[in-house]
């Protein structure tokens, strides 16, 4: 019963975020609206902890800032600049499926970090969850709501998130979860600034025929607001709490993800997303076992 108002909202909320991207994607490229994001939301989050919460002795250490360089890394720049890249050549529906395969991911990266050989129920979860995105996805291909180069970015983005949770879940923090939450954002934004900038001068005009109108606006808040400060702030206190049982909030995810793409997107629910969605589920369920 604790986790449980936490994890609902936490699964309702970080499963919009692939309708909010695919919104806002439609008006900028991906990696502007990354960056907008991350760092009006990375810093704000600081401005609130330091100059209005007036947070004390919570200025990172340089051993501090190492590890938050390399979580923002994992879980910012690869991650959610992976996601915004591939929502832009996927559906919003498979957006979400995807992020509930990430426990998945995190008990096999677990399994090679602590050098262990990964058990058959994991195995067998993380062949499901692949198979499930495979099933939910095959008639995407064919209706072009999903492309193969976008499943594979999205693939690389959630090994990233996945690596990141384990590397989280592997440092005993002093810091507080909004302090941790703003650096690794703001210095992900930062960390993904020269891709940006590269890109600018490769294709002028992807800056040219951008639009900041009210639909960018409207995702860059949402995705800042309930995504990347409320959701994220309910995923460290799950995960704080334990680890595993806050993975498992991630079955909810496909759920959310496919309702709100239904009826926000027009995007289609068929029995193939039906079939895949439920593949998914009992790998995660066969994983977590």
């Amino acid at each position: 019963m604790k986790q449980l108002i936490p994890g609902l909202l936490f699964a309702a909320l970080w499963a919009s975020a692939s309708v909010a991207t695919k919104f806002g994607v439609q008006s900028v490229h991906p990696l502007i609206l990354a960056n907008v994001r991350f760092f009006i939301a990375g810093g704000g989050m600081l401005l609130f902890a330091y100059g209005i919460q007036r947070t004390k002795n919570a200025w990172p250490t340089r051993v501090e800032f190492r590890q938050l360089a390399i979580f923002s890394l994992l879980n910012t720049t690869i991650y959610l600049g992976a996601f915004v890249l591939a929502l832009k050549q996927v559906s919003a529906g498979i957006g979400s499926l995807s992020t509930a395969t990430n426990p998945l991911f995190i008990a096999l990266l677990s399994a090679i970090w602590l050098r262990r050989r990964p058990q058959l129920n994991e195995l067998g979860g993380l062949f499901l969850g692949i198979l499930g995105v495979g099933i939910a996805t095959y008639p995407l291909l064919q209706t072009s709501y999903a492309t193969v180069e976008g499943l594979l970015i999205l693939l690389f983005g959630m090994i990233s998130v996945s690596a990141a949770t384990v590397y989280y879940a592997s440092i005993q923090w002093r810091l507080p979860n909004l302090v941790i939450n703003g650096w690794q954002v703001l210095l992900g934004g930062f960390q993904l600034l020269p891709f940006t900038v590269l890109l600018g001068v490769l294709e002028p005009t992807t800056f040219s025929n951008s639009h900041y109108d009210l639909r960018f606006w409207g995702a860059v808040l949402w995705l800042i607001l309930p995504v990347s400060v409320a959701a994220l702030q309910l995923w460290f206190y799950l995960v704080r709490q334990d680890a595993i049982r806050a993975s498992l909030w991630l079955f909810l995810c496909p759920i959310f993800g496919f309702a709100y793409s239904y009826l926000l997107m027009n995007e289609p629910i068929t029995l193939y997303t039906v079939a895949g969605t439920g593949l998914v589920i009992c790998g995660l369920w066969l994983g977590r076992k």
